[in-house]
């Protein structure tokens, strides 16, 4: 084999420590809460639970 393609065991263990470094754990776990962000769709209209029966018989029957 080629001497240039064989890494040496001090190499090997060295690339080891940096991988484990950077890839040595993995991250915080994420709570569902956070990942969730809850907004209405639409802000509520006031207009659309004011309707009075009497205030459309006056119109409408009279």
């Amino acid at each position: 084999m080629d001497e240039g393609t064989v890494g040496t065991h001090e190499e090997t263990d060295g690339a080891a420590t940096a991988r484990h470094a950077r890839f040595g754990r993995l991250p915080e776990p994420v709570r569902a809460e956070d990942m969730v962000e809850e907004r209405p769709a639409v802000a509520p209209d006031p207009a659309r639970n004011a309707y009075d029966a009497d205030e459309w018989l006056v119109r409408y029957c009279l």
